[in-house]
Parts: C-alpha cells; structure tokens; sequence
C-alpha cells in the first residue's frame, strides 16, 4: 500500500546487505488495461499495476543470494505467494499515510489530491485483501529499525 513505508524498508534491508529488490521500479511492475468495470486499483479508466510475472520469475529463480527481500503492490502478486517463505504485510494509520505521501521525496504519487483519497481508498478496499495472504502484519508508524528488526526476526529465524 502506498504510504506504508515499503521502499523505506527495502532500502534499510538493502542497506543492511541483504538483497532488497522494490517491485514498482526497475521495469518489474507495468501499468495495464483491464476489463470494464472490474477496477480493483482504484486508478479509475479500467488500469492496474500488475508485476511483470517473466521479470518476476526470473528474479525469483536466481540464486545469487542466501535471502531476496521483494516489496511491492500488484493486483497479480498472489500468483507468487506459493514461491515465498514469508509474507509481509506493512501497514499504517491513515493519517501516518497521509503524512508520507505528502512529504515523499522519492515519488509524486499521493501529492495530487486525487491520488491521496485513491491510496487512502485502496487501505480500505485491498489492505484487507492484503492481510488474508499476509504471514505477519508489521504497523510501519515506528521508527524503520524496529520494523526491519521485526521483518529480520521473523526471516531469519
């Protein structure tokens, strides 16, 4: 979810040393056209984010590290849930949120208004959807190290 502190966290498990791959960049993630009237996103004109799935088995097949941190949201990402050891589910209050996505540095996405009630709309809507596949539900309002504490505690047990 947009706001949650994904890429916050990906960043300090990469910081770390660990291999932390963020979904919405690199090419792994596309915006697409879906079916009239079956908008799941919330982006209105019938699109969606989806994960490149061959881009996204690829990263999933290489063995090139003892641990792969993956973060991201896609309306496909259940189609992987089998390949995973662990998932993750990063949350945080709507005003947290809010905050965020107005003050982020990294992305404009949440600065329109428009974008802002859509994330605040798909915590409503997917976060739920969301925590029924999720191993552990991390509330990401406290500082980063606690949560990447959490994540790596559970992980790496």
């Amino acid at each position: 979810m947009s706001g949650t502190g994904k890429s916050t966290v990906i960043k300090e498990l990469g910081a770390r040393g660990y291999k932390a791959v963020d979904a919405d960049y690199g090419g792994l993630s596309e915006l697409v056209s879906i079916p009239a009237g079956s908008d799941r996103s919330g982006l209105g004109a019938e699109q969606d984010w989806i994960w490149r799935e061959d881009r996204i088995a690829d990263l999933l097949s290489t063995e090139d590290a003892d641990v792969l941190f993956l973060s991201g949201t896609a309306s496909n990402q259940g189609k992987f849930y089998g390949q995973f050891d662990h998932i993750v589910l990063l949350t945080a209050p709507a005003a947290v949120m809010t905050e965020r996505l107005i003050r982020r540095s990294n992305n404009p996405y949440g600065k329109d208004p428009k974008d802002l009630a859509r994330a605040l709309a798909l915590k409503q809507t997917v976060e739920p959807l969301l925590r029924r596949g999720a191993d552990l539900e991390i509330d990401t309002s406290v500082p980063v190290d606690e949560v990447v504490v959490k994540i790596l505690g559970v992980v790496l047990r």
